[in-house]
């Protein structure tokens, strides 16, 4: 079994793609908005940064790589995506081109994770990530919103060329545990593969900090999606409340460590430094199996789909 030093948690930065208009997260924030979230979450060890070029068509890339320009680069570690859709052609380097793009506006000569964004092709896209493997461009390859037939697949043209996907990314949390149930997660965990889990919080919906007497916000796209469920997720975020109040710990920092103690990765999108504690807090949790019981039993109850417009079922 191979040995990698990275932190319990990663911090992604698909809100910092935002619109000026916040359409998506329902806030516009700039680099220098940033800076202390970059600073506190260095200064407290959470080093694995996740973006892709599709998080505000580089948007994200460039506001991170500028914040990271002051620290020495094996200081962090760099996670971004190419995404089919967004491909300019059809030639046999479009992986490679975006590539080039990302790496630019990252600051970096190296990616240490680029992933394939969503299985659109996977004959396709999965051998053109071989070259830039063996010139150390990318240091380790993952896919992401893969199915377990995918991820085999995209192993077995990897695997001609000697390589292998060493991180899954695909959407889990309390109310979407598809990749669970489809056995995605067992096989990660038997090959050494990384799964790193998005969408931990459901964009804020178990967090804690909102119900149905303080929504989301209403003119953005999580609002529209995640507001209209908020009376049958509220025994379940007071669930998390009361397991969070025997150990001092808040809504959110239960939900993330559900997260970690279910062998994944949980990639959190922090916009303020302030909460950068609460990752620590979270990543210092243990949950015992009652708690786990608990939590999702009032997780099915909630009966609630939150499986994104982009997705497959996993299962």
């Amino acid at each position: 079994m191979t040995t990698r030093h990275e932190p319990k948690i990663a911090l992604g930065t698909w809100a910092w793609g935002d619109t000026p208009t916040g359409q998506v997260f329902g806030n516009y924030l700039t680099a220098a908005d940033l800076k202390p979230v970059v600073d506190d979450a260095m200064a407290a060890g959470l080093t694995l940064w996740d973006t892709a070029y599709a998080y505000g068509s580089g948007e994200s890339e460039s506001k991170l790589g500028e914040l990271l320009k002051g620290y020495s680069r094996d200081s962090y570690q760099l996670s971004t995506k190419f995404t089919p859709q967004m491909a300019a052609g059809d030639s046999d380097h479009e992986v490679a081109d975006m590539l080039a793009g990302s790496l630019k506006r990252l600051n970096t000569d190296f990616i240490d994770i680029y992933w394939i964004h969503n299985p659109a092709d996977v004959e396709k896209w999965t051998p053109q990530l071989i070259p830039l493997v063996k010139s150390g461009k990318i240091k380790r390859v993952g896919v992401s919103n893969h199915n377990l037939a995918q991820i085999k697949r995209a192993n077995e043209i990897l695997g001609e060329a000697g390589i292998q996907i060493s991180a899954v990314q695909n959407h889990f949390s309390l109310l979407y545990r598809s990749s669970e149930e489809a056995g995605i997660i067992d096989y990660c965990r038997e090959h050494d593969i990384t799964f790193f889990a998005y969408m931990v919080l459901e964009q804020g919906l178990l967090s804690g900090r909102y119900d149905v007497d303080h929504p989301l916000p209403a003119d953005s796209m999580r609002g529209n999606i995640y507001n209209a469920v908020l009376p049958q997720v509220s025994a379940l975020t007071a669930g998390l409340r009361e397991i969070g109040a025997t150990q001092n710990a808040s809504t959110a920092e239960v939900a993330t460590a559900y997260a970690i103690a279910k062998g994944t990765t949980p990639i959190i999108g922090v916009t303020k430094a302030k909460y950068i504690p609460s990752e620590a807090k979270a990543m210092a949790l243990n949950l015992s199996a009652a708690d786990i019981s608990k939590l999702e039993a009032l997780a099915q109850a909630a009966n609630v789909d939150t499986k994104g417009s982009w997705e497959a079922p996993m299962a």
